[in-house]
């Protein structure tokens, strides 16, 4: 390791010289304080940031990272800290291209498990991206050592030294981390599929933003529904409970049901302060589903929903480069359930109509074996019986779901009413089939060397120069899960995937290892496509299936 003295030495050698010359920097110097580790440079001041770690001396007590929830709370908290701090350090921006921009990793309403701040009892290591200052093409060595000599160490330092400021803050976080973990542990207990406490302000600032609303209608369970749960913190709160089985939202346009489903869906993960949605929890397996027409499906046994067509298709063992959207959403279905997924949430305007349902007139109209699609209606009580899953569906124009739902919960005016008797007096009788375990996703992954993974915001990546779409998957709510997937799939399609192995196996196969190991494990040291931060084996199944070239 190289001292902060050569890296001065270093950068005087290579001022006012050609960009490239920057490349020399590469590696670790040692501040005293905290090492600084320069992983990339940029090739070119107009190019993705330079990647630089800091791990600076660690005074903030074990208590706070002991758990995973804990850990996952503080870091966030840590990181969210650091911004503040490289906003106000006053830091300019001089040169050409990204010259003195000095990032770490977005944050949003989530708390997320991230690369970009990392606690352990030595030191908190912090990622960032740094845009080495040039004028042109020419090295602007002066403009870096303030960064690298003044601005970045100051900024570690106003952040990451524990304090009285800091220790409020962190209990805060932390205190609600607690109590969150503590209802995602009532939930097995008391046999809910979701929590949504009252108070809680569901709507969203607009459509471009996760903040919440002001004067939005707080959120309250019905008598019926209520639950109180006693935190470790916050001590007794009331809120709907929604248990497992079959649970229908119903309720007029604009009336806040699709907000309400929303803010289960993204109940899966954690909140900050302040959000509005601090005590919706949601089983973490739950998983959105939805038609996707044009996507690609790689041999999925989508057959207990779609078979006899008249095409002769082998629906099995079903593959096309380009799905409708009856034959999507059984993929999705089988796919969700092939990951271990125990709650499927559904809103009737996001998916296909014959999928869903098909009423008796249309029944009588045309006879059962002259229609290849079995809709969804015919197995929700037999995925809750027979398999476990539960249901959580918004339903807006179509009653068929009345008939077979446990609990009906009507939104008026954003206020949530039980409906569930009156619904049952509208009932009427549904056949029912039968859904079995079995063998969904069959096609086996050849192993596959991937050169280059890139990302292109949330909702798409691209692997060498074939693009995945993931604008779908409604539960990546952040880029840097994204950054996640394009550095999994690579590392499972060159180390694990073996021709024998599914990707149904392949994706349980990467949570464990991230379980066990940490996300780092798959990522490269100079981490090219960003800081990533942790997702789910139901996305990283999502993203593999949707990669047409395996």
């Amino acid at each position: 390791m190289k001292t902060q003295d050569e890296l001065k030495r270093q950068l005087k050698q290579i001022d006012h010289k050609g960009y490239k010359a920057y490349k020399t920097l590469e590696g670790e110097y040692s501040f005293g304080a905290y090492i600084l580790c320069i992983d990339h440079v940029q090739g070119d001041p107009f190019a993705t940031p330079s990647r630089v770690r800091l791990l600076y001396k660690n005074s903030i007590p074990a208590e706070y990272f002991e758990s995973r929830h804990r850990k996952a709370a503080a870091e966030d908290y840590l990181l969210r800290r650091l911004h503040r701090n490289l906003r106000s350090g006053g830091q300019e921006r001089r040169g050409s291209g990204k010259s003195g921009m000095v990032t770490a990793c977005r944050t949003g309403q989530e708390v997320l498990e991230r690369t970009a701040v990392l606690l352990s009892l030595k030191t908190v290591e912090v990622r960032l991206e740094v845009g080495f200052p040039a004028y042109g093409r020419t090295i602007a060595a002066g403009e870096l050592e303030q960064i690298l000599f003044g601005f970045l160490p100051e900024a570690a330092r106003r952040t990451f030294v524990f304090g009285p400021g800091m220790k409020k803050e962190l209990d805060e976080a932390t205190a609600l981390a607690d109590d969150q973990q503590y209802i995602r542990e009532e939930l097995k207990k008391q046999g809910l599929a979701a929590f949504v406490a009252d108070g809680s302000v569901l709507p969203r600032e607009s459509g471009i933003s996760q903040k919440p609303m002001k004067a939005a209608v707080p959120f309250k369970s019905p008598d019926s529904t209520a639950v109180t749960l006693q935190l470790p913190h916050r001590g007794p709160v009331r809120g709907m409970g929604i248990k497992k089985g079959i649970t229908v939202i119903v309720g007029g346009g604009y009336h806040g049901k699709s907000t309400l489903l929303k803010a289960v869906e993204r109940g899966v993960y954690n909140h900050i302060q302040g959000d509005g949605r601090e005590y919706v929890i949601t089983d973490e397996t739950a998983f959105k589903l939805r038609a996707e027409e044009g996507r690609c499906i790689h041999q999925v046994d989508i057959s207990m929903f779609i078979s006899n067509l008249p095409s002769g298709t082998d629906t099995r063992n079903f593959v096309t480069e380009n799905a409708s959207g009856s034959t999507s959403q059984a993929a999705n279905t089988v796919e969700a359930l092939a990951c271990g997924s125990q709650v499927l949430l559904i809103d009737e305007d996001t998916s296909a109509t014959n999928f869903m349902v098909r009423d008796d007139r249309m029944a009588r109209l045309v006879e059962d074996k002259k229609e290849p699609i079995t809709p969804f209606i015919r197995f929700i009580r037999s995925l809750y019986q027979d398999l476990g899953v539960s249901t959580v569906l918004v339903a807006g124009s179509s009653g068929a779901y009345l008939s077979v739902a446990d609990t009906v919960i009507q939104m008026d005016c954003y206020v949530a009413k039980d409906v569930t008797e009156k619904a049952r007096t509208l009932a009427e009788e549904v056949t029912q089939g039968k859904a079995e375990e079995r063998n969904w996703v069959k096609k086996p992954v050849p192993a596959k060397r991937i050169e280059k993974a890139r990302v292109h915001g949330w909702d798409t990546l691209s692997f060498d120069k074939t693009e995945v779409d993931l604008r779908y998957l409604e539960q990546i709510v952040d880029e840097t899960q994204t950054a996640a997937l394009a550095y999994i799939v690579p590392w499972l399609l060159e180390r694990s995937a073996n021709g024998k192995r599914t990707a149904a196996e392949l994706a349980v196969l990467a949570g464990e290892k991230i379980r066990k190991e940490g996300l780092l494990s798959m990522v490269p040291r100079n981490y090219g496509a960003g800081a990533p931060a942790a997702v789910r084996v139901q996305e990283i199944l999502a993203c593999l299936q949707r990669y047409r070239m395996i």
